[in-house]
């Protein structure tokens, strides 16, 4: 299905909104994203676009992602106001709260897809594979852990933060667990993307290169 012009927009609208089809806005994400790695940013009045918002909002995407100061989710998806919800926490680990806000995205609000990224080098998951203990910080961690128990590693190979590649497995299996949590704790979500209304898939950003890889992604 093709969207002209959607990029072009000063903000979504719910016309634009309605042109797009999740395998759409996931194109929009990936190609947002080629920009931004590329320099080639869109040229775009964020004053305007705060007036062009004042009655209404129409985000074609919701992104569930890391408090990591490095992502910051409209700039590594040149995108402007009005065009995704973020939604944001250490680990992008899901609970009610979270779950709830997805689902006003997507069921009341419109969105057409749900990103969940992780991220490289991510401080949650190196706390969650050392079992850090700090305060609230302690039962936050534990939601990761059963990502850390799921990635296998070779006999004597470093379990901790001191393993890059191992922590970097274990935020693209939080990821994956993340989405499979969606689906079963929302029956909201789950029949929406069964539906064909949505699309729920995985990411992973590169602190290195900004660039994002995507996974999970629904056969169309």
């Amino acid at each position: 299905m093709e969207v002209i012009n959607i990029n072009n927009t000063i903000t979504q609208t719910k016309e634009t909104q309605s042109l797009i089809h999740p395998s759409v806005a996931l194109d929009l994400l990936k190609a947002g994203n080629d920009r931004f790695v590329t320099n080639r940013p869109l040229n775009r009045n964020l004053n305007a676009q705060v007036t062009e918002t004042t009655s209404g909002q129409y985000p074609f995407a919701c992104i569930l992602s890391c408090i990591d100061s490095r992502i910051p989710t409209e700039i590594v998806f040149d995108q402007g106001i009005g065009d995704v919800f973020n939604a944001r926490v250490a680990g992008n680990f899901v609970n009610e709260d979270i779950l709830g806000s997805m689902e006003f995205a997507c069921k009341l609000a419109g969105s057409k897809i749900i990103v969940v990224m992780g991220h490289t080098s991510c401080g949650a998951v190196k706390g969650a594979c050392d079992h850090a203990e700090l305060g609230n910080l302690t039962q936050m961690l534990d939601k990761i852990q059963p990502a850390v128990s799921a990635v296998a590693t070779e006999p004597g190979e470093v379990r901790s933060s001191k393993n890059l590649a191992f922590v970097n497995a274990v935020a693209h299996e939080n990821v994956l667990q993340t989405i499979e949590a969606i689906r079963v704790k929302s029956e909201v979500l789950n029949n929406m993307e069964i539906a064909g209304e949505i699309s729920i898939v995985g990411a992973m950003y590169s602190v290195e290169t900004g660039k994002v890889e995507f996974f999970n992604e629904p056969i169309i």
